[in-house]
């Protein structure tokens, strides 16, 4: 029984086993100009704080 359940779950779902296993990839690359923006927006913005901080770092080695 368990056998066939097995087999009835492979029938089902191997085409959304497919169709997940194509479209990853392309989704991965459609991203992928959103993941550089969002790196290089978080540097910037701890470049601003290294800036704004900086005073406070100097007086504080003193």
């Amino acid at each position: 029984m368990k056998f066939l359940l097995w087999c009835l779950l492979l029938v089902f779902c191997w085409p959304l086993a497919l169709l997940a296993a194509v479209l990853y990839p392309l989704v991965w690359l459609l991203l992928l100009p959103f993941r550089i923006v969002g790196i290089a927006v978080e540097g910037a913005l701890e470049l601003v704080a290294a800036i704004v901080f900086l005073p406070v770092r100097m007086l504080r080695a003193i």
